[in-house]
């Protein structure tokens, strides 16, 4: 930022109603901004960004703030973009099954809104989120076995690029090619490619029942394989997720059913059977069905501190993986918790405490060894060992970067991942 201070507050404030110096609780990374620009609408977003294109400020999109933590700590943050003064649900088409959201709005307050014409945008994930951190962090929790990860719902979105220009792609219909998938291209790009300024999303109806049928198996085996019983089952799961609390422990398996009361009921039983007999002598637990979710079921997994990977992987390697993890807990001498959608192939591995870098690196080296080529990942999503090393089609992302942020100042940095080899 070599331009002064004051004329660019000037500049800023003549774009935004809303501009503030930045203090140490808008820090990014250790980063403490100069300011912090909240607009209040896509022509508003759009002079900021022009206006910190032409001062060359390195800008970083906030939206709850809860994930700001994640990937790697950025390079420079002279100004942040809150987006919770965009936070209204804009339209929503109930006979078309389609809403159009502004970025800043809540999760669970667009959720509220949608439910009174009995419909959701089916991620699971944390209600204080926003939609617009929601696409750039790729959040889905348990049912993306199902109903997919917001690139999967999402058709229709609005970003400004980082010369404060206004892009749209998608539109308003489920059956639309118009433009560029941008939604796609945006979907985990951690605000590295354009500010997320509005989204459309197909809809599905809110399901009249829920069960979620659990178990607990003696060993990653039977646990891998109810899960893979479960997953591919015409019984039609909407979730399969596993906890581990503590390495080489007892793995808990849920498969959540969703569908009218009758059918749910049904299945409910039919999926019981199912698990029981996938590997009846290693059940720590009998299967039951149950209207609400076990303790630990969660969007996410529970994280206050430490650190937090993230394993992508093929679901028939499910018991490879979890048995990686035994092998680097106790070569590393760390206790981590798993929690996942195993069914969807994906588990979360929580640290908790403060490991240091090099265990945490040797961790994530040992689990990326159990996983075939090319069928996965570790990515260190916080806490130590976070980096920005090369990921598979770096060259092609790269030039994807520079096509959208040709002088790389928005969240610079912040991308990162740990290919299995």
């Amino acid at each position: 930022m070599a331009t002064d201070p004051g004329i660019i507050a000037k500049a800023l404030a003549s774009a935004c109603e809303s501009v503030r110096p930045g203090s140490s609780a808008d820090a990014v990374g250790g980063i403490t901004p100069s300011f912090v620009a909240s607009p209040s609408s896509v022509a508003e977003a759009s002079a900021v960004m022009r206006a910190a294109c032409e001062h060359g400020l390195a800008v970083t999109a906030r939206g709850s703030g809860s994930r700001l933590g994640w990937g790697a700590s950025p390079r420079a943050c002279d100004l942040v973009v809150d987006t919770l003064g965009m936070g209204q649900v804009i339209e929503h088409a109930v006979g078309d099954l389609v809403a159009r959201v502004q970025a800043g709005a809540r999760f669970g307050e667009v959720a509220s809104v949608l439910a009174a014409a009995g419909q959701e945008i089916a991620l699971d994930v944390p209600a204080t989120s926003t939609i617009g951190g929601i696409i750039a962090d790729a959040l889905a929790g348990p049912r993306r076995l199902r109903y997919g990860s917001p690139r999967d719902v999402l058709i229709g979105v609005t970003l400004v690029r980082a010369d404060g220009t206004v892009a749209h792609a998608g539109g308003k219909v489920v059956k639309n090619v118009a433009g560029y998938d941008l939604g796609k291209l945006l979907a985990g790009s951690a605000g590295t490619l354009g500010l997320i300024v509005e989204a459309t999303f197909r809809l599905h109806p809110l399901p009249a029942a829920r069960a979620w049928v659990t178990a607990e198996f003696l060993d990653s085996e039977a646990a891998a394989a109810s899960v893979a019983a479960a997953a591919n089952s015409p019984l039609v799961a909407s979730a399969v997720d596993v906890h581990r609390a503590r390495p080489a422990g007892p793995v808990s398996a849920g498969v959540l059913l969703e569908g009218s009361a009758e059918g749910v009921a049904v299945r409910a039983g039919r999926m019981a059977g199912l698990l029981s007999s996938c590997a009846p002598s290693a059940l720590a637990r009998e299967p039951t069905a149950a209207p609400v979710a076990p303790p630990w079921w969660a969007p996410l997994p529970p994280f206050d501190d430490g650190t937090l990977l993230r394993v992508t992987f093929w679901v028939s390697a499910l018991a490879r993986v979890l048995d990686a993890i035994d092998a680097a807990a106790r070569q590393t001498g760390t206790s981590p918790v798993v929690h996942g959608s195993a069914g969807a192939g994906l588990l979360y591995v929580t640290l908790p405490g403060r490991p240091g870098a090099g265990p945490v690196t040797r961790l994530a080296d040992i689990i990326a060894a159990a996983i075939p080529a090319g069928r996965g990942s570790v990515v260190v999503v916080a806490g130590e060992g976070r980096s920005a090393s090369a990921i598979p089609g770096a060259g092609l992302m790269r030039s994807v970067k520079d096509q959208f942020d040709p002088d790389g100042r928005l969240s610079p940095g912040r991308i990162f991942e740990r290919e299995a080899p």
